[in-house]
């Protein structure tokens, strides 16, 4: 299970690295090593950059107020200065790491004898910021029961419009060696409340609560809103500055986090120190917490398809797997059924072999979609009927021997399948022509399984349906993830998306088929679904459309419904269908049903197009 804050008791270590990577400024003196026996204020050790320029130095009598007690995860306190500078940008809040449970309690003064460091939560390689602590402490107790310094307000009014400063480009882009500038740039004003005590009004939630007790809130309520109450991710450039995680202090052994969905408001005063984790950036940890108060949001449901109308679906189903729960199958099922209104044709991601994560050698899906399918139709839906290709065993990512790969589902009653020397894993389909039209070599088979493109990913699954006489090219995909891309609040701005470069392939490889089709056949239909993995605005998406061939249909949406996914507060857009230029007039929905909900059967919504061929 993922930790909430995971904390190496090697602080030393990682301070270490950073000084070698240059990543604490000082550096030069912290390698010397001298202790300073003079008493040092919160905010000079916080100083005026992200890096302390006390890194790796002994400090004395660091005096505080402490403001809020961690007993789990990452151990230790926060504790803060009464007697702030007249600096805007130097924080007057730090952590102290005790690695064990704390002996101290709110409202204790304390002084503090440690080491200064630079902790980076998820590693140097991460990209995260750091965050400046002090280890190994020896805590004095002067008092107990003082006021906590008031909780400085964040609020639409405090935070800036801009999200951060560009990186210094002779630093690798990195935003370490910055003055902070709080009145222009929100990851600075945040940054220069890291360890303070904080506090936040109602907002609105913009990110559904999740297993791990976090959601995600905005204090700009009017910032890039979606029509159903989250907060879009329209750009790059586009980070919703006013997005804040929220956390509490308390175990979720002791106190359960309370469940909230999208739209939904986190009402009165949510306060406590401003963290910085692995799994969020900038997280209010709340020593009190609000009150969630319901709003109106319900699973959406599309309309059925009319009888000359094709329906074409793509859901992403998040590991499927025979092991899963039966509530699982019923509660995607049911959602085929009337959420989705039964589409003609289904490209489902994620299906798991027939053992799940088991890794002995299993690739068959019989199991898995067997189950499924009966699922749907004793939810009211149609006898669907499936055509996949088995991948080579841990050969197309995903979790270790779940082997996931993408399925058609069809009903037979509306459309047909045209079954055409079925590929194999290794074999790649073609296009041919047959009685002056285009055709698939193999149908269903997989476009260029041997390009390196597609190496540890998902290679895209081809197939030819007819639809009251027409045939219609559907291409079903599962673009590599994004794993190993720095996150939004990354020391290096812009952030570092290092996994564009194998989707650009992948989007390259597709558009080429596409090409090949609409070559052999000028007005074929042709469709490619699925898990993109990427924005409409990406390089992605625009190496999909290249010449053309393709256009992204989620843009035929009104911007406030343009997502298929929540990340960090950021409603954005992961699955799409495309359309060749021969399908017109259609109309989009992306269903959502899962991504803005604490209880999801998937992590994705589905997305249906339905036209007439």
């Amino acid at each position: 299970m993922r930790s909430t804050h995971p904390r190496s008791a090697a602080i030393a270590a990682l301070v270490a690295t950073a000084l070698a990577t240059g990543l604490l400024a000082g550096s030069a003196d912290a390698a010397e090593g001298a202790a300073s026996a003079d008493p040092v204020r919160i905010h000079d050790i916080q100083g005026t950059t992200r890096i302390s320029p006390l890194a790796g130095k002994q400090v004395t009598g660091v005096e505080g107020i402490v403001t809020g007690v961690r007993t789990y995860g990452s151990r230790g306190f926060w504790m803060q200065d009464p007697d702030a500078d007249d600096n805007a940008a130097t924080s007057e809040g730090i952590f102290v790491f005790t690695s064990s449970v704390p002996t101290v309690a709110v409202g204790d003064a304390v002084k503090v004898n440690g080491t200064v460091g630079e902790y980076i939560p998820g590693g140097v390689s991460s990209g995260n910021q750091s965050v400046t602590q002090i280890s190994k402490p020896a805590v004095t107790v002067v008092s107990s029961g003082n006021a906590l310094p008031e909780a400085v307000a964040i609020n639409e009014y405090s935070v800036p419009a801009e999200y951060a400063p560009a990186g210094d480009a002779a630093a690798g882009g990195s935003i370490n060696g910055l003055t902070l500038d709080p009145s222009r740039y929100a990851l600075d004003y945040y940054e220069s409340l890291e360890g303070m005590n904080v506090r936040i009004g109602t907002s609105r939630v913009v990110g559904a609560t999740d297993p791990y007790g976090e959601l995600w809130v905005t204090v700009k309520g009017w910032e890039n809103t979606a029509k159903r109450g989250g907060t879009l991710y329209g750009s790059y450039e586009s980070q919703n500055t006013g997005r804040l995680q929220i956390q509490q202090l308390a175990p979720l052994a002791q106190q359960p986090f309370p469940a909230a969905n999208v739209g939904d408001k986190l009402t009165g005063t949510t306060e406590g120190p401003l963290d910085f984790n692995q799994f969020g950036g900038y997280t209010l940890v709340a020593r009190t917490l609000g009150e969630v108060r319901p709003g109106t949001l319900a699973p959406e449901k599309t309309k059925a398809q009319a009888p000359g109308e094709l329906a074409v679906a793509t859901y992403n189903v998040e590991n499927l797997d025979p092991s899963d729960p039966q509530t699982k199958f019923d509660n995607l099922a049911k959602a085929v059924v009337e959420n989705l209104a039964s589409p003609d044709i289904v490209a489902l991601e994620e299906i798991q072999d027939d053992n799940g994560a088991k890794n002995d050698g299993t690739v068959s899906a019989e199991q898995t979609l067997t189950k499924f399918t009966a699922a749907i139709t004793a939810a009211g839906g149609p006898a669907y009927q499936w055509r996949s290709i088995n991948p080579e065993n841990n050969k197309d990512g995903g979790e270790p021997g779940g082997n996931i790969r993408q399925v058609f589902l069809f009903n037979p009653a509306r459309v047909s399948f045209t079954d055409r020397a079925a590929g194999d894993s290794t074999t790649a389909t073609g296009v041919m022509t047959e009685k002056g039209h285009a055709a698939l070599t193999h149908s269903p088979g997989r476009i260029d399984p041997a390009n390196p493109a597609w190496t540890d990913s998902r290679k895209p699954l081809a197939g030819e349906f007819v639809f009251r006489g027409r045939t219609v090219f559907v291409i079903a995909n599962h673009f590599a993830s994004k794993g190993g891309d720095e996150g939004l609040t990354s020391v290096h701005q812009p952030p570092v998306r290092s996994s564009e470069a194998k989707r650009l392939l992948q989007a390259q490889a597709v558009n080429g088929f596409v090409k090949e089709i609409l070559a052999t056949e000028k007005n074929a239909e042709v469709l490619a679904v699925g898990d993109i993995n990427d924005f409409e605005f990406s390089g992605t998406a625009k190496a999909l459309e290249d010449g053309g061939v393709l256009y992204s249909a989620i843009k035929s949406l009104p911007k406030a419904e343009r997502y298929s996914y929540v990340y960090q507060g950021n409603a954005q857009v992961l699955d799409q269908i495309l359309t060749s230029p021969a399908v017109k007039n259609f109309s989009y929905d992306s269903v959502h049903i899962n991504a803005e909900f604490s209880a999801q059967n998937s992590d994705h919504d589905p997305q249906v197009l339905r036209f007439r061929p």
